[in-house]
This record gives C-alpha cells, structure tokens and sequence, in this order.
C-alpha cells in the first residue's frame, strides 16, 4: 500500500478518535476554551491536512490508485458529517446545514457513480465546490473554539472577541452552505444527459 492511501486510511481512522474525546473527561481550559474543544480541532485539523497531502503525493509520485479514487472522497465525506453533527450536538450549529451538506453529497455521489456507469467520465469539481470544501473546513475549524451558537452575533449579547469568532464562523457556514448548494446544481448541470 503506498504513502497516500495510507494517509488516507489514517483521516479515516482519526474521526472515531475525534468523536471519542469528549467522552474522555479531559478538564480545564485554553483561554477559556475546553481543552476538549482545542483537542478535538487539532484532530480535525491534522485528518484536513492529510486531505491536501495524500492528493498531492498520489499525484506527484504517480500513485494514483483504484482505492484511492474510492476511498479519499469517502474519507472526507465522513470527517466533515461526523464534524457536523458533533457540532449539532454541541448546540453550536443548527441541523439543517447538515441535513443539506449530506443530501448534497448523496445527490453528487449517486451522480458520479451514473456518469462512470454510463460513460466513464468523472465529473470533476467546480469553483462552488472548491469554494465549499476551503469554507466548510475554516468553518468547522473556527466553530469547534467558538463558545457561541451559529448566528449568536446577531442577537446583540457578545463582547469584541467572542463576537468576530462567532460572526466568521456563522459567514462561513452560510457561505460553505450556499456553495454546497450551488455546487450540487453545478453537477447535475454537468451532465444533462444522465438527468434524461
């Protein structure tokens, strides 16, 4: 097995370890952060990294792989849900950006396995879907130390510091939220021919 797939094992293999931690009873905190909190996004924050970097070796070295292809996009899938709903559960984010992120990725994984079966191509990914991955992954990392629920900034209560965070990560969840959307409709735009 060569170097990305297995930095691309590894992603998988740090989400049950990010789901765990807060069940571990870790105590104090980090500039009045939950040492919980800065644990869980420095997990989060190393299986992104190895995101960037098993795509980049596969390529530069030439290592692309069937399992790869497979497994990486599923890899990913499954870091930004199980972040999601952590934050969910956390009463940082509401459920319906979840909810829309993961019929998103039903609607665009269901489209590419028709392309393949039906001619082999792969739909490649649009600038609302880079702008979608590069949101959601700076929304996510800022909403796990953000001690305020999504749209707290509007309601008037914050101080300066408590307010910019929670404003960033509430523009980038909507940003992260309409670029999902459009990106989705971007797909199915791709290839009219599989709608018919």
């Amino acid at each position: 097995m060569n170097l990305p797939n297995k930095l691309t094992i590894f992603r998988v293999i740090l989400v049950p370890i990010m789901v765990i931690i807060p069940f571990l009873g870790i105590k104090g905190e980090i500039f009045g952060i939950p040492v919980t909190y800065w644990l869980i996004d420095l997990v989060f924050v190393i299986a992104s990294l190895t995101d960037k970097l098993d795509g980049y070796l596969a390529r530069k070295n030439n290592q692309v792989t069937t399992f790869g292809k497979f497994l990486d996009p599923l890899a990913d899938k499954i870091l930004v849900i199980t972040a999601m709903i952590m934050l969910v559960e956390m009463a940082k984010l509401p459920a319906w950006i979840p909810i829309i992120v993961l019929a998103r990725e039903f609607l665009v994984s269901g489209y590419r396995l028709i392309a393949v079966e039906k001619g082999g191509k792969v739909i490649s990914a649009s600038k609302w879907g880079k702008l979608k991955t590069v949101t959601q992954m700076i929304a996510i990392i800022l909403a796990f130390v953000d001690l305020n629920a999504f749209g707290a900034c509007f309601n008037g209560n914050l101080q300066n510091g408590e307010f910019i965070l929670n404003l960033a990560v509430t523009i980038m969840m909507i940003v992260q939220t309409i670029a999902t959307v459009f990106s989705g409709i971007d797909y199915m735009k791709g290839e009219k021919e599989l709608m018919k």
